[in-house]
This record gives structure tokens, C-alpha cells and sequence, in this order.
């Protein structure tokens, strides 16, 4: 929900006369970089590594409120992954989104590529549980598992679907940068994810200058 707000006003920002209240004849396209940190979901991906999103499944559900057009391959991608994931008897209706190719470009060299998967939020839509107990238990393996084409499920956060699919929405340019602070297969921690976050602002920074 955040996602819909900022991206929308991000766009109207550049594309909506807000005097007039019209949609302006010449619109802008932005590059929007994401930063933040996430968990990863395959054993060789390090603790403070970087990941870089490739193309984006949600469970959050955004999406599916809008009309979001799939090109094939990400349509065959979607239903590979509802195959996989089937048995869990999933109640809402996945979407797909790929990240900008030219901005990938800029960041694949200093990044793992692959699936990031979006949860509409922390403890139970990523397997977590304090007192309220998850209702899919073996989502983390089978997120895990899924491979398709060559592609993988890297990492899960919360908010990367959400800005590829508005930017995709919007004609805008996105990329989803995450470090990772706890790998979940190794059950393995960051000891210092702020340190880890500032090194990745510091690196994309450099990245976007050398270009």
C-alpha cells in the first residue's frame, strides 16, 4: 500500500499538471532505485552480499488493481511458479514485474541476479512465527526450489513488485538493490546491517557515477 502511494505521487510529481489538474502532454520517464535490505533464500548467497532483482513475483496482491500487461516469458515464469507453489493451496493471485534492463546493466556486476519475492509483510508471510502460526510452513523451501529457465528465487522482501509494476504501469525505469542481512536457509545473520547498508549506498552511488 506505501508502494501505490509513493510511486503514483512520485509520477505525479513530473507528469500531472497539479495546478490545472491535467496529465501533461510531454511525460517524463524517472529511474527509480531501490536500497534496502532483504533475506536471502539460497545457501551460496553471503550474509552483507547485494542481490539485484531481475524480475519481481508479489503475493502482496497490488497489482492484480491495476492492468499490468505480461509479456510471454513472464507469463510462462508466473505459471511455472503457481505449479510450484499449488500444493500450499495459496489464497490470492500472484503478479509478475521485470526490472529495468539498462539500469540491471549498471548494477549486475556487483550483484547476485535473480526472483525476488514480495510478502505483504514480515512474520508470517515470511515464514515467521512468535504466537500467531504461519498457514503455509514449508514456504520457505519451496520458494527455494523454484527455478525456472535458468532463473532463481534469490531473496523476499516487501516492497520490490510494488514499484516494478507501478514503474512498469507508469513508464518509469526501476531497479531493486537489497543487501543482504540474514540468509534463511543458512540461518545466518548480518553482525552489523547498518554497516552493511551504508557500504550499499556507498556502492550504488559509485556504480551510478561511473556511468
Amino acid at each position: 500500500d506505501n508502494i501505490d502511494i509513493v510511486l503514483t505521487e512520485l509520477d505525479a510529481l513530473v507528469n500531472v499538471d497539479l495546478k490545472a489538474r491535467s496529465v501533461k502532454k510531454q511525460l517524463k520517464s524517472l529511474r527509480i532505485i531501490r536500497v534496502g535490505t532483504s533475506g536471502a533464500l539460497q545457501s551460496d548467497i553471503e550474509v552483507d552480499s547485494v542481490t539485484a532483482s531481475e524480475y519481481a513475483v508479489g503475493m502482496d496482491n497490488l497489482l492484480n488493481f491495476y492492468h499490468l500487461k505480461h509479456p510471454a516469458f513472464e507469463k510462462e515464469l508466473l505459471l511455472a511458479f503457481l505449479e510450484h507453489v499449488q500444493e500450499n493451496h495459496i489464497a490470492f493471485i500472484p503478479y509478475i514485474a521485470g526490472c529495468s534492463s539498462s539500469l540491471l546493466a549498471t548494477f549486475e556486476s556487483i550483484a547476485h541476479k535473480g526472483i525476488t519475492v514480495t510478502c505483504p509483510g514480515f512474520y508470517g508471510p515470511q515464514g515467521r512465527m512468535i504466537r500467531a502460526e504461519p498457514a503455509f510452513p514449508q514456504l520457505l523451501s519451496q520458494l527455494s526450489s523454484f527455478t525456472f529457465d535458468g532463473h532463481r528465487i534469490t531473496n523476499f522482501e516487501m516492497e520490490t513488485s510494488g514499484i516494478y509494476g507501478m514503474a512498469q504501469l507508469l513508464g518509469h525505469e526501476a531497479i531493486s538493490l537489497n543487501v543482504i542481512v540474514a540468509n534463511r536457509m543458512q540461518k545466518k545473520f548480518s553482525s552489523d546491517p547498518h554497516k552493511a547498508m551504508d557500504n550499499l549506498i556507498h556502492l550504488t552511488l559509485e556504480q551510478l557515477a561511473a556511468e
